[in-house]
């Protein structure tokens, strides 16, 4: 059975974890996304044909903080970095944006 993914977007909020966009699939999220938090604001922000979870890959996050975890991580955000991987039998490409998280000490 399928999950709405906008109520586990709702739930991770309410339970208090912090999780933080660091990757986009460039065919459905700009770079401005990177950084972001998943909170009930992005549902609102993202574009239509993005599943509010990235559950079709359009976006990865890091968790920096949580309940079960000891403590919270506290990170930098750093470079940006862009990469395109074609296929090899050329039909297709997927590009990157990926944004470097430094863990502070």
């Amino acid at each position: 059975m399928e999950k709405d993914t906008k109520s586990l977007v709702e739930a991770v909020e309410d339970a208090g974890i912090v999780a933080k966009i660091i990757c986009v699939n460039d065919k459905y999220l700009g770079k401005e996304f990177l950084g972001t938090t998943v909170t009930r604001q992005l549902l609102k922000d993202l574009p239509a044909n993005v599943d509010p979870c990235g559950e079709n890959g359009e976006y990865h996050t890091l968790v920096i903080d949580a309940p079960f975890f000891k403590e919270k991580m506290h990170v930098l955000q750093g470079e940006i970095v862009y990469k395109k991987y074609p296929s090899e039998d050329g039909n297709w490409d997927s590009s990157f944006y990926y944004l470097d998280m430094i863990l502070e000490e």
